[in-house]
């Protein structure tokens, strides 16, 4: 048995490390150079906060000790207001629980140098899809040395939003997608270490919440912190002078610039990137070709869960063919079935995260309201829980967090009602006395 899979990112290399323990025969086929080698591209990081759910498949493979060796915990919010006392909002309702900082390209490379030793386990670089006959398992790459043929029992799309496997699965009109681009971009900055030490409080991820707009900041092993601004799309070709980026960010971030001495250069060099959710339907054809994590399905990054997710599909896949006794013909749809309604249910959720991180975090209402949602989770343990823990610090499917959370939603509302409703009644028994 043969299996390629296409993208030797984080979710190919992660499902080649899990198909190696299955004794089978894997290529990773990545269109880039060899990441572990040479500089990483500019202002693609966006690091990632790796859960539950990320860790959950690392521990499967044995490799969480070696990733979370340089992660850095954060347990909560730091919301930075344009003026004003920060804001330490807690994720969990003892304090105690935190989501992890990681550098996308050093947890790729960790993964990849996992896949690249399991026995069994090939790696192709330079490798850019350009034709696949679905059904036969065909496969026709350019490479540098030309274009290159090559066939596998098994296909895997794992080469993210814009996957050339989808691509050519739209081509033979086996799948349809639908894209939903988000009307904002995103860029990133950089805080370096300040004296050989962090300049913000590496326990937190820092927010500046600023109503249609927000910048986020994560911190680094090496003291530094990575920023990404998420502005309205064409927000960012309104600076284009030193002097214009310097007086905007005075004016709305003004505790940044004094620590990011390289924002201006930052700002006019690195890329605007996009965000959007990809919808596919279906995820594979013929059972023997299909599309895993962000090629199949792609959400924006607000509730810090792309990777988490992508990483949950390696598990379930894997799980799939647990069930199925190895058989992909009857695995792929299986997981298909199983996973399609909560990538959809987190995809909404992350585009609600958005609304709550860029307008609400900062409002004295959300914080009386986060405040009240711990107080019920301390004096119903297990009874009442939140949204953000069971998303981050469970491996309760998506569909059912959602689903949950509103009936919990919908009870602490008819509570309020009815107690609405008992101090009118006192309040009109004291007016009649």
């Amino acid at each position: 048995m043969k299996v390629a899979i296409v993208g030797a990112g984080l979710t190919g290399s992660l499902m080649a490390c899990f198909l190696a323990r299955r004794g089978l025969s894997v290529t990773l086929y990545e269109r880039r150079p060899d990441p572990r080698v040479g500089q990483a591209e500019r202002g693609r990081s966006i690091n990632l906060a790796i859960s539950e759910r990320g860790l959950d498949a690392l521990r499967r493979i044995g490799l969480d000790d070696q990733v979370m060796a340089d992660a850095l915990p954060m347990k909560g919010r730091m919301i930075h207001p344009v003026s004003g006392p920060l804001d330490f909002q807690a994720y969990s309702a003892g304090g105690n629980r935190a989501i992890n900082s990681i550098s996308r390209g050093a947890l790729n490379n960790a993964l990849l140098t996992a896949a690249s030793e399991a026995p069994g386990v090939s790696v192709e670089f330079e490798h850019r899809l350009v034709e696949l006959e679905s059904q036969a398992g065909r496969m026709v790459f350019a490479t540098p040395s030309g274009k290159v043929s090559a066939e596998a029992d098994v296909v895997l799309g794992a080469d993210g939003a814009g996957s050339a496997v989808r691509e050519q699965l739209l081509a033979e009109g086996i799948v349809a997608e639908d894209v939903d681009f988000l009307d904002y971009g995103y860029k990133e900055l950089s805080i370096p270490a300040a004296d050989g030490e962090f300049a913000l409080d590496p326990g937190a991820l820092h927010i500046w919440p600023r109503g249609t707009s927000m910048m986020i900041a994560l911190p680094n092993p090496d003291r530094s912190f990575t920023c990404t601004l998420f502005w309205p799309a064409g927000a960012f070709d309104a600076l284009t002078s030193e002097v214009d980026i310097e007086d905007h960010f005075r004016t709305s971030y003004p505790d940044l610039l004094p620590l990011a001495p390289s924002l201006v250069d930052d700002y006019l060099h690195n890329p605007v990137g996009v965000l959007g959710t990809v919808h596919t339907l279906p995820w594979q054809a013929h059972g023997r070709t299909a599309l895993i994590g962000d090629a199949a399905h792609a959400i924006v990054p607000f509730y810090g869960q792309g990777a988490n997710c992508a990483f949950e599909d390696v598990v379930e896949l894997d799980r799939c063919l647990d069930d199925t006794a190895g058989s992909w013909a009857r695995a792929l749809p299986l997981f298909e079935a199983r996973r399609r309604e909560n990538t959809e249910a987190i995809a909404e959720m992350a585009l609600g995260n958005f609304v709550e991180m860029r307008d609400k975090v900062a409002s004295p209402v959300f914080r009386l309201t986060k405040r009240i949602e711990h107080a019920l989770e301390r004096l119903l343990p297990g009874t009442y829980v939140s949204r953000y823990e069971l998303v981050s610090f469970s491996t309760t499917p998506y569909a059912e967090v959602r689903d949950r959370v509103h009936r919990q939603h919908k009870v602490l509302g008819l509570g309020a009602v009815a107690a609405a409703g008992v101090l009118l009644g006192i309040a009109r028994r004291r007016r009649r006395r």
